[in-house]
């Protein structure tokens, strides 16, 4: 063990009654739901950024969080901070992690350099993997950081920056899929603008789709079996992004031919920026057939930015994982947690609990979502409200013309009466499992 968990045994469940903070209390990976274990069906993953690359600082103040591997300035450190993430995975026993390049290795001065310590240190993670569970979701590349991505990777007015995104998505992809990675997440952080001013932006959405397709392209080429992911935000960093919603994104991969091809990362953070809830991000995914992974968090919702915290609204999550689960749940995809802590809880122990803590939300959540399908009252009260267009007549409506329907509504033969939507109802009927 490194010294920075040195105290902290692995943790296990105890029941609903435990009183002890590093418990599981709703999370028994073993559980059998809907006929499947929890495990398989939540499919949890740490985010190696937030949980190991973060300082703690925020926009008005600088470091707070002071680790063992700071600063990441050489591969001794990398290497200790892989020590330290692998260890975290055995504690909490999550079967997934989640990595950009520029989160677990140095930066150095050039390109080849910068890939030979990438390389050496997803060396340094498949030995720590040979006799772990811990497997990788994905892999990303952090395309947002660096000033040479102030004005996008993709849709950067210079080609330069667009060849070198290009030579970094390919080293990622590479790397993810030595790993065994299940996914390939794109997240367009500064693809988008500042003002339009200085933006052309049907220029910088062809060259958005025409990198999405080399991905896709070279994916294929390496046999890669794992599903690309693009990642909605509509604001932070840049002003306004192209990825916004999911919506937005799902009209974007059909613009340019990549629907069946591309699927999407939902973050609850980013439905909240969008003005959405993370249930409606979900719907609207999953009533594509386009839903992949989900990144699980909350944001304050007293703040104007993505602060990525740790789950903790039942109600909440249980909502996300009944839509998740009437789509059949996570085939690839699964829930990395994309969040961080406060940057006032400085020690390993807050680590290890907020991560309790999110994966026990998201368990109560589950359990709730799947009582809820097996109940069937919120179906039932679905085909009811519907019925009509199963029948012959709402069938003829949707087969008719505009003059047809026009002369029966006339003739008084149609003569629409308002039913209750019973929404009042519906809430109190969910409130009953969560």
């Amino acid at each position: 063990m490194t010294e920075f968990f040195a105290d902290i045994a692995p943790v296990r469940y105890e029941g609903a009654d435990s009183a002890n903070p590093l418990a599981f209390r709703h999370y028994d990976p073993d559980e059998m739901v809907m006929g499947k274990r929890m495990e398989d069906h939540l499919r949890f993953a740490v985010a190696y950024w937030h949980s190991f690359a973060w300082e703690g600082g925020d926009p008005f103040g600088g470091q707070t969080l002071i680790r063992p591997w700071q600063p990441q300035d050489d591969m001794a450190r990398a290497k200790l901070k892989a020590d330290a993430a692998f260890e975290m995975f055995d504690i909490l026993g999550v079967p997934y992690f989640c990595w950009h390049d520029a989160d677990i290795r140095p930066e150095a001065a050039t390109f080849a350099e910068s890939l030979r310590n990438f390389e050496e240190i997803i060396d340094y993670f498949l030995a720590k993997m040979e006799n772990r569970k811990t497997r990788l979701l994905w892999g990303t590349a952090n395309m947002f950081s660096h000033r040479r991505w102030m004005a996008g990777a993709a849709t950067n007015p210079d080609p330069d920056v667009f060849a070198y995104a290009a030579a970094t998505v390919k080293a990622c992809m590479d790397a993810t899929h030595r790993m065994g990675g299940q996914n390939y997440v794109l997240w367009g952080g500064r693809e988008g603008y500042e003002t339009l001013l200085n933006t052309d932006m049907g220029r910088e959405l062809d060259h958005m789709g025409r990198f999405l397709n080399m991905v896709v392209d070279y994916k294929h080429k390496i046999g890669f079996k794992g599903a690309i992911l693009v990642e909605p935000k509509p604001q932070e960093p840049s002003k306004h992004q192209y990825d916004f919603d999911a919506a937005t994104c799902i009209g974007f991969l059909r613009k340019y031919g990549l629907e069946g091809e591309v699927k999407l990362n939902l973050e609850q953070g980013h439905a909240i920026l969008a003005g959405h809830s993370f249930e409606h991000e979900i719907a609207v995914a999953a009533a594509e057939g386009m839903l992949g992974s989900i990144d699980m968090n909350r944001n304050d919702y007293q703040s104007g930015w993505d602060t990525d915290q740790f789950p903790n609204n039942v109600p909440e999550v249980a909502l996300c994982y009944y839509h998740i689960l009437r789509a059949g749940g996570f085939s690839t995809g699964g829930t990395n947690f994309d969040a961080k802590l406060r940057r006032q809880s400085l020690d390993a122990t807050d680590l290890i609990a907020a991560h309790v803590g999110g994966m026990d939300i998201c368990a109560r959540g589950l359990k709730a979502a799947a009582a809820m399908i097996e109940d069937g009252g919120l179906e039932a009260a679905l085909r009811d409200r519907y019925a009509g267009w199963d029948s012959d007549h709402g069938q003829g409506v949707l087969e008719s013309d505009l003059d047809s329907l026009f002369a029966r509504v006339l003739a008084g033969e149609i003569d629409p009466q308002p039913r209750s939507g019973r929404q009042e109802v519906l809430e109190n009927h969910v409130n009953r499992f969560v």
